[in-house]
């Protein structure tokens, strides 16, 4: 195997598979099962993204968000929402896992028993990514791209370190917020406020 970026500060390590390594998506679901003291992803390109946990500080604001949105989700019960720990399989043939991610009960539903206990070959409805302090704020630009470009409706871009969010949306401008208080979900998630100050 190539070795395309090395660190030893938590910045992914990506591993070039192909030509040497043809993994089936059953086999990279193994892989991930196997290693779950890591978080495995696989982007469009077939290579191997592996990340160790995050820091405690990182964890705990990532309990936050997903606290939040699981109790609107509670209170909505129009969808469904996964933590960090969750794989989705895109529509490019990458493997990715957001921080949090939410999608509709409806397309939830169409899915067969078999792809519910998998990296669901789906794309959410909503994502978010939190920056932790080592992350490159590029990287994590374009992997909000892609989530839009595979059919995310509604994206957020948390970056901790300079206190703005990135707002992304099929078909509009990135928007950054400087500092804010909350972050509106309208209208993919009606009513849905994050409230910033537990995630700071």
């Amino acid at each position: 195997m190539n070795v395309a970026t090395i660190s030893t500060e938590n910045i992914p390590l990506v591993l070039q598979l192909s030509p040497a390594i043809a993994m089936t998506d059953e086999q990279f679901f193994a892989l991930c099962q196997l290693n779950r003291d890591y978080r495995l992803e696989r982007n469009a390109k077939g290579e191997l993204v592996i990340m160790s946990p995050t820091g405690s500080e990182t964890g705990n604001r990532n309990a936050k968000l997903t606290q939040q949105l699981g109790n609107w989700t509670d209170e909505n019960r129009t969808g469904i929402n996964f933590d960090f720990s969750t794989g989705f399989k895109l529509p490019n043939g990458a493997d990715r896992s957001p921080d949090a991610a939410w999608m509709t009960l409806a397309k939830w539903n169409s899915l067969t028993e078999e792809q519910k206990t998998r990296f669901a070959p789906i794309c959410p409805d909503f994502v978010v990514e939190m920056r932790s302090p080592s992350d490159s704020l590029q990287s994590l630009q374009d992997k909000l791209q892609e989530y839009i470009d595979n059919g995310v409706k509604l994206a957020w871009l948390i970056d901790r370190k300079n206190s703005q969010v990135y707002i992304y949306r099929p078909q509009t401008e990135v928007k950054c917020l400087d500092n804010p208080i909350t972050v509106n979900g309208d209208p993919v998630l009606p009513g849905f406020q994050l409230q910033m100050k537990t995630i700071w």
